[in-house]
């Protein structure tokens, strides 16, 4: 369905779709939906890279596949490229500091930051929520990205809170209050 096509979900809740897409209000608009904040890092011929990226998602259980995007114009789209490996660092609530380290173009993101090397080398970071170790399995055109999928080779996880992004402005993951231990099992994951 092409932007000048009438989508009656849309016509129903008031909305048009204009001729030109306005990508101010287009991305506020996908602001409204809460992700998650990870920093995906990855090692080539000795160089070390890191980019914040809240396109994080989980794609499949069998085989065990999760996919992140990269803007085609990033300085490290080459070394994601030619890498054999990538990690999925899970910021943890308190690691601000981190995100806006790794969010930034420039040199030393690693500079002051304890990592040890994963699978193909990729840094794993210190005190993340989860960490997620993927082989490359492959790429993927997205528009002005570049979609990358990743088989999981190793994963891990702590109990601490996953910081969270929403109206463009880090945010605070945290249980909905009317929510009951019953309610939640694995529909809160998406794989019910």
């Amino acid at each position: 369905m092409g932007l000048s096509s009438v989508n009656p979900y849309q016509a129903a809740a008031g909305g048009t779709l204009p001729a030109a897409l306005d990508q101010k209000a287009f991305r506020h608009c996908l602001g409204s939906f809460a992700t998650g904040v990870t920093v995906v890092t990855a090692e080539t011929n000795g160089r070390r890279v890191g980019v914040t990226a809240n396109s994080f998602s989980s794609l499949s259980l069998d085989p065990p596949l999760i996919l992140w995007s990269l803007r085609r114009q990033s300085s490290s789209l080459d070394a994601f490229l030619k890498a054999s490996h990538f990690c999925v660092n899970v910021l943890e609530a308190s690691q601000i500091a981190l995100a806006t380290r790794f969010a930034s173009s420039g040199a030393g993101k690693f500079d002051h930051v304890d990592w040890t090397p994963g699978r193909g080398g990729a840094p794993i970071l210190p005190d993340v929520a989860a960490v997620i170790q993927c082989r490359l399995y492959g790429m993927q055109e997205g528009g002005d990205h570049l979609i990358f999928l990743g088989e999981v080779e190793a994963f891990s996880s702590t109990a601490s809170s996953p910081m969270a992004f929403v109206h463009g402005k880090f945010a605070l993951a945290a249980a909905h209050p009317t929510l009951t231990p019953a309610v939640v099992g694995d529909f809160a994951l998406g794989w019910g």
